[in-house]
């Protein structure tokens, strides 16, 4: 087993990867910016170093000094968490030149992965049901316009390269496309230096849910079930459940057989997550792969018993898989909110100096913080400041105890989606499990509008 490991990351899941480190022994190396030097994980890593700058491209994308300072720090493996250089292959290939291990899947797989043209067409001869589309990338507003006729609208215009909803927008007709394929084009560009694009027929009231899958580096692999994930803002995950309310029993088999399918087809390995688009049929279809720990990987650890970070440093130092699929069940119900500094009326960023923050205590909730009561959130990077996890036998069970815990949930001195969130909650559409990506358009702001 490693001896040192170093994240390359910050908030949150830095001191989520710290915790389990020193449940295994493991010393931690923690790496911050000049405002990150106060926050919480710099102070639980058994050694911390600055990386200076306070953008992302100054400090924890700037690969040569990480490199450097895992090489002072004389660490013996890098976990990069969730996001910045998590699914960078260049990065991993970096580390792995200076004999460090990169605790994570190879980077051809994670380079393969990271297009999604890409991937769609691994997926297609993997046998994976993917979204009708084009099947390679369309150079020019007129190409689109022409796959477009032969896909149908309303189409969904996606960056090969994107995330987070960048360089992503639904088109209904030939003169909305061709005004949002160069803007769209240009964005991808900016953002991830890859201008490539390509449509996607819409999926008709989707729910977006993924399945955890764990691969070890001599041929097993299996799935940890899945997550609904459909309540979204700007095609951001804002609350996720597992297991999903919406699936059947026949359907979650199928979609982990697909899953697994899949991670062996590309010789998958660590941990993974095959992202799926379901319709209101229960047809699903291949989205995306994210060949890294997710956001919100604590839920499918309520319910299956597993600490997924401790699987993905046992395979990375080179272990078995120590558990068969047969041996894995679903215990339960778990829910997960983001917590963000941003005004809950219009979702844009709110950082600022936090005065205090007041959390719900009792063994009914798992906090996953990125802050304390005095922390500035800064306006360089993502507005997460905390998730807030319930577990209970059952789904009604988990909703009462989350509810319990956002009414004692107090942030002050900025302002939070936390009166979002705890609306969104007592909705009863909600309630019934009526979950699709369009919910908080559809059944929120309807609300909020009265």
């Amino acid at each position: 087993m490693f001896q040192k490991v170093l994240i390359a990351n910050r908030g949150e899941i830095a001191s989520r990867i710290i915790r389990t480190c020193q449940k295994m022994n493991i010393q931690t190396v923690a790496i911050y910016s000049e405002p990150d030097a106060d926050k919480p994980f710099v102070r639980e890593a058994d050694e911390s170093y600055p990386l200076g700058g306070s953008r992302v491209n100054e400090s924890y994308l700037n690969v040569e000094k990480v490199l450097e300072i895992a090489e002072q720090a004389n660490v013996d493996a890098i976990h990069p968490g969730y996001g910045l250089l998590s699914e960078n292959g260049d990065f991993a290939n970096s580390i792995e030149a200076k004999g460090i291990t990169f605790i994570g899947p190879s980077p051809d797989v994670m380079t393969k992965m990271g297009s999604k043209v890409a991937a769609r067409k691994t997926m297609q001869e993997a046998g994976v049901p993917v979204i009708p589309g084009t099947e390679s990338a369309v150079e020019t507003p007129e190409d689109a316009i022409e796959a477009a006729k032969e896909i149908g609208y309303p189409i969904m215009l996606k960056a090969s390269a994107g995330g987070g909803g960048i360089g992503m927008q639904i088109v209904n007709n030939d003169e909305e496309l061709q005004k949002a394929f160069e803007s769209n084009s240009k964005r991808a560009t900016m953002f991830f230096g890859d201008g490539t694009m390509f449509l996607e027929k819409k999926i008709v009231e989707p729910h977006h849910v993924e399945i955890q899958i764990l691969a070890d580096g001599i041929g097993n692999t299996i799935h940890l079930f899945e997550r609904e994930c459909s309540i979204q803002r700007r095609h951001q995950k804002v609350i996720e459940e597992a297991p999903s309310p919406f699936i059947s029993e026949d359907t979650r088999q199928r979609m982990g057989e697909a899953a697994v399918k899949a991670a062996k087809t590309i010789g998958y390995k660590n941990a993974g997550t095959i992202e799926f688009l379901v319709d209101k049929d229960q047809h699903f279809y291949f989205l995306e792969m994210n060949t890294r720990l997710q956001v919100e990987h604590p839920i499918t650890e309520e319910i299956t018993g597993l600490d997924i970070v401790e699987e993905q440093l046992r395979i990375a130092a080179g272990e078995e898989l120590r558990h068969k699929q047969e041996d894995l069940m679903i215990q339960g119900h778990a829910l997960e909110v983001r917590i963000y500094a941003e005004d809950p009326k219009t979702f844009y960023p709110a950082p600022g100096q936090m005065t205090s923050l007041s959390l719900p205590e009792g063994d009914y909730v798992r906090h996953e913080l990125a802050v304390d009561g005095s922390s500035f959130v800064s306006p360089f990077y993502d507005p997460m400041i905390a998730k807030c996890i319930t577990s209970a036998s059952n789904r009604n069970d988990a909703i009462q105890l989350m509810e319990k815990a956002l009414k004692e949930y107090h942030v002050e001195g900025i302002k939070t989606n936390l009166p979002m969130l705890r609306d969104i909650l007592a909705l009863d559409a909600f309630k019934r499990g009526n979950t699709n990506t369009h919910f908080i358009e559809t059944y929120y702001l309807k609300e909020e509008a009265k």
